[in-house]
């Protein structure tokens, strides 16, 4: 427990300074969305490229984790659609409940897995990363969709933002250089890898800036449902098919924590955008990242 708490202890403390960070709304109120963009677009893709471009994926189960992955992530979407009359929640509420259920936050899953078991954990994380992320966005897109939260003009733009979404392309790149056999020649895998370094301490204090305190207050069935999906029900569930496909310790673990992941922060702008609750979208955010402190390293406890 030592170790796992010694690898995720320093994560959680960057997420509790960014809180600290945005509550005192250090430095300004306009830099942290300027940061959150440059990290978005730059930093983060720029780690899964260098991660991807140059990793012996040969090492990574892919399909057997994204079986595991994308199988628990689908199965969870079709349940909540079929409990959505019990919930009884507005079209615009449920969408937010969706995505608090199925999105993660990638920062968090590649620096946990990183911590725990160095550069082929990471590796493991950006593979997890490549399979889900695609997946995970044309589910919540076609939620708002399906819920009818947005009009057709929005379908369009939701299309494109699918296309242009800078992870997906980093993971393209990234899977193209490997399998081509160029790799990062030069000085660009150094340029790439001194990008890549400050993607996550930076992320995830801008995961802490995010949070919403006084969201918290609100507490109703949607939340309760949700954060039991997400924290609970998935990685239990992941958890015993990584037992069934017999996987590997280190995909196994990284399996388990990307399903136990507090949502991603980036909810709350596709919520704000495509018609969703916001400020449920917020609660859910801010509730799951706190509570993740206790639930993602009682889950590794399990099967350390």
């Amino acid at each position: 427990m030592e170790s796992i708490t010694g690898a995720l202890g320093p994560l959680f403390l960057l997420i509790l300074l960014g809180a600290i960070l945005g509550y005192w709304r250090w430095p300004s109120d306009t830099f942290w969305p300027q940061m959150e963009r440059l990290i978005y677009f730059v930093l983060f893709p720029a780690m899964l490229v260098g991660t991807l471009a140059t990793a012996d994926v040969r090492q990574v189960p892919v399909g057997r984790l994204a079986l595991v992955l994308l199988g628990a992530m689908m199965l969870f979407g079709l349940l909540l659609w079929c409990f959505r009359s019990w919930l009884k929640l507005t079209p615009a509420a449920f969408t937010s409940v969706f995505q608090g259920a199925v999105r993660f936050n990638t920062y968090v899953g590649v620096a946990g897995a990183a911590a725990l078991h160095g550069s082929l954990g990471a590796t493991t994380a950006a593979v997890a990363v490549a399979l889900m992320v695609p997946v995970v966005n044309v589910m919540c897109v076609a939620s708002f969709v399906a819920a009818g939260t947005l009009g057709g003009a929005s379908v369009g733009k939701s299309v494109m933002a699918l296309i242009k979404n800078p992870l997906i392309l980093a993971c393209l790149a990234g899977i193209g250089l490997n399998l081509s056999g160029v790799g990062l020649p030069g000085w660009s895998q150094d340029t790439v890898e001194l990008l890549g370094r400050a993607a996550l301490p930076l992320g995830l204090v801008a995961v802490g800036v995010a949070l919403r305190p006084m969201a918290l207050l609100r507490i109703d069935r949607g939340v309760l449902a949700t954060n039991s999906v997400k924290l609970v029900f998935m990685p239990a569930f992941v958890l015993a098919l990584t037992w069934v496909l017999q996987l590997d310790p280190i995909s196994r673990d990284v399996a388990l924590l990307f399903a136990a992941l507090p949502t991603a922060t980036s909810a709350y702008i596709l919520a704000r955008q495509l018609g969703g609750d916001a400020e449920l979208m917020a609660a859910i955010i801010t509730g799951q990242t706190l509570l993740a402190m206790l639930t993602l390293p009682f889950w590794l406890r399990l099967v350390s």
